[in-house]
């Protein structure tokens, strides 16, 4: 009898303590009817690369069923497709066109406007040193395509607006107030996600595709490498001096960084500039026609020379002359800017990022959300629309497998398999970063017997330019 009393009382506290645990959970969700539901996959991040990831799981027929909540801060805007040129744009490679191609959404971008690049040359300021890539030498596909951000981002979300599944949910203007991520040692982990305005909502599979400074990365505890590069990317639209086809990407490489001058149309080009800080915020405060004299000077000005740098690369383009190779003698000449678009000078930070860990129960990271790369190379976005692809197929293969959405060992091979790909890339990009950010001799000639050597073998630009494009 004893016995009974005492496992009832104990039976009563443990019921107590859980009705408490569970009281404190509703407090937050279902009895002040903020509650709103359960998704099998919540979207935190309605940029670029999160609404292509929505899309891409909308279309995949094994993955159709699932319901997906994408969530966006910023507010639900009308698209409208001005005259002028956005100042941000993207360099799209060729497997980022065929996923677009995939999703149907390209054939929107071709409705509003891109600008092919069939033709780049990279050449350095301290030397006569120059690398090109040519569609000629892709099997005459294009080397890459300029869209604005904000065309790409419209083309994505017309097609999710089109699309006739009804298992998405967006909810724009969400601001995040917290994430409750499960543990590991949770069977079946479930994400809970709490807005400012207290709608809260659960997931199975959350996808972090909220940009570098993620709140899910952090939610996750994960470590984050990052460093400024204390410079500013300045970017402008720009007029050419000249009307022509203007189907060419230039960049030079100068002793405070990169300046690139990329096509939108047979007049007009933008501009993404790197450069220290000081320097970048100076730049944005120049009138119109004196930093259009800066950016010329950048784009033609003689830089100092070093004698045995000259020597030596005179001597490996007779070597390459001699054996039948590329010289780089042959070079275009850069287009001269006759003015600016008003109002497009803008700058922003530069740095690096990457996350030791793309994963957790129950969790993902895509995108800046797992790293961040300097712009000299473009890769930035190809990077984060190449994780889009391979959590795609994989999560469709796990489903096919009969397998959770949240199994460990498809998570594990997402991060594995892009991991792979992202660090190599990233640590190539920085490398050329410090190779180029200084000027002394012995640097300058070993990056431009560099490129020399590299421009003059048909096979390691092809190996480079697919290696881009993964």
């Amino acid at each position: 009898m004893l016995f009974w009393k005492y496992s009832r009382r104990l039976l009563v506290l443990n019921t107590h303590q859980v009705s408490k645990n569970i009281g404190t959970r509703s407090l937050s969700t279902v009895e002040d009817g903020k509650y709103k539901g359960n998704y099998d996959i919540i979207i935190a991040g309605g940029g670029m690369v999160g609404c292509t990831l929505a899309c891409a799981i909308l279309k995949n027929s094994l993955l159709s069923n699932l319901k997906v909540l994408l969530l966006e801060s910023s507010p639900d805007k009308k698209f409208e497709l001005k005259p002028e040129y956005s100042n941000r744009v993207v360099a799209l490679n060729q497997n980022t066109k065929v996923l677009m191609n995939s999703l149907d959404i390209w054939r929107h971008v071709e409705q509003m406007r891109l600008q092919p690049v069939r033709y780049m040359q990279v050449w350095d300021a301290c030397s006569d040193a120059m690398i090109s890539f040519s569609s000629a030498e892709n099997l005459d596909d294009d080397v890459a395509y300029i869209v604005e951000n904000d065309v790409l981002l419209h083309a994505v979300n017309t097609e999710l607006n089109t699309s006739e599944n009804k298992s998405l949910n967006i909810v724009y203007g969400s601001r995040i107030a917290e994430y409750q991520l499960p543990s590991s040692g949770e069977m079946k982990p479930n994400s809970t996600v709490k807005l400012s305005n207290g709608d809260t909502y659960s997931c199975q599979l959350l996808i972090g595709a909220d940009g570098a400074n993620s709140a899910v990365r952090r939610a996750m505890g994960v470590q984050y490498l990052s460093w400024s590069y204390e410079q500013m990317g300045v970017v402008a639209t720009l007029y050419l001096a000249e009307e022509c086809e203007n189907t060419t990407a230039w960049q030079r490489w100068l002793p405070t960084g990169p300046i690139a001058i990329l096509p939108l149309d047979s007049q007009r080009s933008s501009l993404v500039w790197s450069n220290w800080e000081d320097n970048a915020k100076k730049l944005l405060k120049l009138p119109e026609e004196q930093f259009v004299d800066e950016l010329n000077d950048a784009l033609w000005k003689q830089y100092p020379r070093s004698r045995s740098v000259e020597t030596c690369t005179a001597w490996m383009t007779s070597c390459l002359q001699r054996a039948g190779l590329p010289d780089g003698a042959a070079r275009q000449l850069p287009p001269s800017i006759r003015s600016i678009a008003p109002s497009s000078r803008a700058a922003f930070p530069l740095g690096f990022g990457h996350s030791t860990r793309y994963i957790a129960p129950g969790v993902a990271l895509i995108g800046d959300a797992a790293h961040r790369v300097h712009p000299l190379a473009g890769q930035g976005v190809n990077l984060g629309f190449g994780d889009v692809k391979v959590l795609t197929e994989l999560l469709a293969d796990t489903v096919y497998s009969g397998l959770d959405i949240t199994h460990s060992s498809w998570l594990e091979k997402y991060e594995s398999l892009r991991q792979r790909h992202n660090v190599p890339t990233q640590l190539a990009i920085e490398a050329l970063h410090r190779l180029y950010t200084l000027d002394l001799p012995p640097l300058v000639l070993l990056r431009s017997l560099g490129v020399q050597i590299t421009n003059a073998i048909h096979p390691i630009k092809k190996m480079i330019m697919s290696q881009a494009a993964v």
